[in-house]
């Protein structure tokens, strides 16, 4: 039974969702060689409109932030202008469109950004990790630049821009990306994040500039438009450290006390578990966390809608079957078959 899955749920008094389905950033490397997001993305996006609300894939608030091909921004005129095509599209079909605003910090790559005429990649730390551009294995990662606090002072100013510019395209509101390993989450670990100042060491000081982003961001657009993705589970371009485990325990009840939209978890399955988190990601946020909490993570929407009737999270993102399945939200209301996902279905937007 999955009847749970299609109540309507109010994040707040702005916004209800028809359903508690949704669906899922996925990257998918189709924006022009502007980064300017194209009629094939609008077209794909509103074939997916029935979702609860469909959560973008992660937009580049600027030109320093880009780490893959052909993944869209949110810093020009023209994106701008390419979004509003994408969200009006989504919108005539009844549904609803968060922006995910990214930077990716060190995993970054000078090649997308040499005409900026910058070739620093900006982390916490001068920490790289090793290996390659996905879809580019010839471009290695380098060790990055450890941010100025003029650098992070103009990033959190970005962030709000790029909120302000999302409303401006027509988004409902705007995930921050602080997952997986990219900028704001490099921060929040200690793998990633060596510093000594007042952004580093001590949970507060690691949680600082995440807090900074999300408050500029709530106090730019509304914090009832602002939400967040968290990995408190390093697993990703990031390597585990029982330490970060304070960093979460502090962070969370922080960002309780700032009523956003929704807190989503940052994990590919959340059947991993983590020693320091005591079991899996999404326990350990519910464990500290009372608000709004989305799950994701090779949740089928039997198991999905199981785990919701159990109050381990309120909504359920739903990843690579709604690549394979646009119909998605119909077919398991229905009880029909999902046509299984295969890699070769990145290669069109269907």
């Amino acid at each position: 039974m999955t009847d749970n899955l299609f109540q309507t749920f109010a994040l707040n008094e702005t916004i209800t969702l028809q359903n508690r389905i949704l669906m899922a950033p996925l990257t998918r490397c189709m924006a022009d060689e502007e980064l300017v997001p194209t009629q094939a993305m609008a077209d794909y996006y509103a074939r997916r409109a029935e979702a609860g609300l469909i959560i973008s894939e992660a937009v580049i608030i600027r030109p320093d932030g880009q780490g893959y091909p052909n993944t869209p921004g949110l810093f020009s005129s023209a994106q701008i202008d390419g979004w509003r095509v994408v969200t009006d599209a989504v919108h005539q079909g009844g549904g609803k469109i968060f922006a995910q605003l990214w930077h990716t910090g060190r995993v970054a790559h000078p090649h997308f950004f040499k005409k900026t005429g910058s070739t620093d990649v900006l982390a916490p730390s001068a920490v790289g990790v090793e290996g390659s551009v996905p879809r580019m294995r010839e471009l290695s990662y380098q060790v990055p630049k450890a941010v100025t606090h003029e650098d992070i002072a103009q990033l959190v100013a970005d962030y709000s821009q790029a909120a302000s510019n999302a409303i401006d395209a027509g988004f409902d509101g705007v995930e921050i990306h602080g997952a997986n390993g990219y900028l704001l989450d490099q921060f929040l670990h200690h793998d990633s994040n060596h510093r000594q100042d007042e952004y580093g060491q001590t949970p507060e000081n690691m949680a600082r500039f995440a807090l900074e982003v999300v408050d500029a961001v709530a106090q730019r657009i509304g914090n009832e438009r602002t939400a967040l993705r968290v990995s408190p589970g390093a697993y990703f371009n990031m390597a585990s450290d029982e330490r970060d485990r304070a960093v979460f325990d502090y962070l969370l009840p922080q960002l309780e006390l700032r009523n956003l939209a929704f807190l989503h978890i940052g994990i590919f399955d959340d059947a991993m578990k983590f020693d320091y988190l005591g079991g899996s990601a999404s326990a350990y946020v519910r464990s500290v966390y009372n608000k709004t909490l989305v799950g994701v993570g090779s949740y089928s929407a039997e198991s999905g809608s199981s785990a919701i009737a159990q109050d381990k999270f309120d909504l359920l993102a739903i990843g690579r079957p709604f690549i394979a399945n646009p119909d998605y939200v119909s077919r398991v209301r229905e009880g029909k078959e999902l046509v299984e996902y295969s890699d070769e279905m990145l290669a069109n937007l269907v």
